[in-house]
């Protein structure tokens, strides 16, 4: 529901009962992860998407029912052909849905607020929230900061607290989403448990090196796709907020000396753009021994060739030189920066999904893979 969060806490403020509705498990191909949020207000008033459109009406119904007798409830949808009018997912696909109602009072209207947030400070937090339990569990929740702390629980059962924060915690600091499934001991709730965790973490770098027009381009999509973006170019007199008003931040100085003194992880994304020796042989150096999600650097297949002799001729390895994505890019055919931003953009995606980056017509592979960032993890039971 994280998604939604935002939109959510302005309907907190605002006094409003609602519902919300989450995807807590998929199976096949289904059009969203877990986490997916669709919410109905009082007013009828609908926000978020659960299945990109083939359920929306009926979990719109259930939104409205669970608002009515104030219960928790969970539904499967999945595919029938027995009838072609029945509710499901054209995609074969199948999704559980956890339904629970948000009424003033609510302790989950705290949990809801305390995401928003710590986003707005720049920091991680995580809801878990019981998708599969006891009646008196269902629906309830904790959120889960990057220090450690963190607000709500599940009433008089201390115990399975500790191990859902516990767990809860592991996950964000992995910035992962996914379900849990935590085995009952008959003392604490007398039934497995299955808890859905949501991890919220500040957006991934991307640094863009090279103040060009593809870059101008790239910091563009980089910034649609959801990415802190970072331009950097050794010459102020091209890298100014004028020509890049989109990216987060530009920074005036060599390249390598930046990336040494800045902070990545294994999120982070590095676009060398300025395919001149003097610049790319140092920066490429330091990149490539750095444990980042992707290094792509622009420049003919000879320039390639010559910048792989240079990298070489400093000590870079054969495997540490595996991990260059050069020519930058998927061939999409691109001419203009648009085009090419697209390119990249494209191999960036792959490169964090595990895409091949084939045409999907006639191609036997997945549409809808299994986030990355997307877990489902079992722990015995809780003592």
């Amino acid at each position: 529901m994280l998604d939604i969060a935002e939109e959510l806490n302005r309907w907190v403020e605002q006094g409003r009962d609602f519902a919300v509705a989450t995807v807590v498990a998929v199976g096949g191909s289904a059009p969203r992860q877990p986490g997916a949020a669709l919410a109905v207000d009082g007013e009828g008033t609908v926000i978020g998407s659960v299945s990109g459109g083939c359920v929306e009406g009926a979990v719109y119904e259930l939104c409205r029912q669970s608002l009515q007798d104030g219960e928790s409830a969970t539904e499967r949808f999945g595919y029938s052909d027995d009838d072609a009018f029945a509710v499901g997912l054209t995609c074969g696909g199948v999704i559980d849905i956890l339904v629970t109602p948000v009424p003033v009072g609510s302790p989950l209207r705290e949990v809801l607020a305390a995401v928003p947030a710590a986003a707005a400070r720049g920091e991680a937090a995580a809801v878990a929230l019981i998708a599969e339990g006891p009646a008196e569990l269902m629906g309830r929740a904790v959120v889960v900061r990057g220090d450690g702390s963190y607000e709500g629980g599940f009433g008089a059962h201390p115990e399975l607290d500790r191990t859902i924060v516990e767990e809860t915690r592991a996950m964000l600091d992995a910035g992962k989403t996914g379900v849990l499934e935590i085995g009952a001991d008959g003392r604490l709730c007398g039934e497995p448990l299955r808890v859905l965790v949501e991890s919220s973490v500040p957006p991934p770098r991307m640094i863009v090196f090279g103040a060009i027009d593809f870059a101008s381009a790239l910091v563009r999509i980089g910034k649609f796709l959801g990415y802190h973006v970072t331009l950097c170019d050794a010459r102020p007199v091209f890298a100014t907020k004028n020509r890049f008003p989109e990216a987060d931040e530009i920074v005036v100085d060599w390249p390598h000396r930046y990336l040494e003194s800045t902070e990545v992880d294994s999120r982070t994304v590095l676009c060398v753009l300025t395919h001149d020796a003097k610049f790319d042989v140092p920066l490429l150096e330091t990149a490539l021994r750095l444990p980042v999600a992707y290094v792509g650097a622009m420049g003919s297949r000879r320039t390639h060739e010559d910048r792989n002799r240079r990298l070489r001729e400093v000590g870079v390895s054969e495997l540490e030189l595996a991990r260059l994505r050069s020519p930058i890019g998927l061939d999409l055919g691109a001419r203009s920066p648009e085009e090419t931003a697209l390119s990249i953009a494209a191999e960036i995606v792959a490169n964090r999904r595990g895409g091949s980056g084939a045409a999907l017509t006639g191609a036997r592979i997945p549409i809808h893979r299994e986030g990355s960032n997307t877990v489902v993890g079992r722990i015995g039971s809780v003592a």
